[in-house]
């Protein structure tokens, strides 16, 4: 059953009509969620003891952050397949996540920043953490700039899977490296395998901006993959049909 619908998966025009009771559902969810944990941390969340209220930018730096490296594992995973099994609706997601994750990159980046200032007293330093988030930034990128390089299609996915799957050897280099070297990047404060250090108060609406974020991204991916199979399967018949009835 489950290699089935894996091979299911290969048709975009089954993925295209599969998903498309999903978007309501996703987009409900997705607001729902970033306004409960919105208005939670930035209204009702104590402020902290040491950093006062500059913290609570965490409720958009920090889902921001998982999302920017989850992503890029979506990415490289969905290259890695289209790689091997030839596999187009894989290479119209890696496609649709790249500049999702370069914005939510850029995003972490900045964000960041906003945080260093009152914090640290600079805007930007050469930290462990944020260079390599730095480094990620620039790998979405290149896989965006690959994927307009080659007028060829095909060539275009090789090119910009080898690249996602070479980059997933930054991913590991960011999770560790406030352990490996000496950072002023504070340690996770969200930690599944001890006790996090990060109050409840705080904590809670933390979490749901994070699964909100996660939501967020599934319903924005999807959008874009659908556009994308609308873009290479415009030839087919089955579009055609479709532009016709809507």
């Amino acid at each position: 059953m489950a290699w089935q619908w894996f091979h299911r998966l290969g048709s975009p025009r089954w993925f295209f009509e599969k998903t498309n009771a999903w978007i309501p559902w996703l987009a409900a969810i997705s607001i729902s969620l970033l306004i409960v944990g919105a208005v939670w941390g930035l209204a009702f969340a104590p402020a902290d003891m040491k950093q006062g209220n500059s913290y609570r930018i965490i409720y958009i730096h920090v889902p921001a952050s998982f999302l920017a490296l989850a992503g890029y594992y979506t990415m490289a995973i969905s290259g890695a397949i289209g790689l091997i099994w030839k596999m187009k609706l894989a290479d119209m997601v890696m496609k649709s996540a790249a500049p999702i994750g370069a914005v939510l990159t850029f995003v972490a980046l900045i964000t960041g920043a906003v945080w260093g200032k009152p914090t640290w007293g600079t805007w930007w330093v050469w930290d462990a953490r944020i260079t390599s988030m730095l480094v990620l930034f620039f790998l979405y990128l290149g896989v965006i700039a690959l994927q307009e390089a080659y007028q060829n299609q095909d060539t275009a996915n090789k090119a910009s899977a080898i690249l996602a799957l070479v980059g997933t050897v930054n991913i590991p280099i960011i999770y560790k490296s406030v352990d490996w070297w000496y950072t002023l990047h504070q340690p996770a404060t969200i930690k599944f395998t001890s006790e996090s250090t990060i109050h409840p108060t705080m904590l809670y609406p933390l979490l749901v901006m994070v699964v909100g974020f996660y939501v967020f991204y599934a319903l924005v991916l999807l959008m874009r993959t659908r556009t994308e199979i609308l873009s290479r399967e415009k030839k087919t018949r089955w579009v055609q049909e479709l532009a016709v009835k809507t």
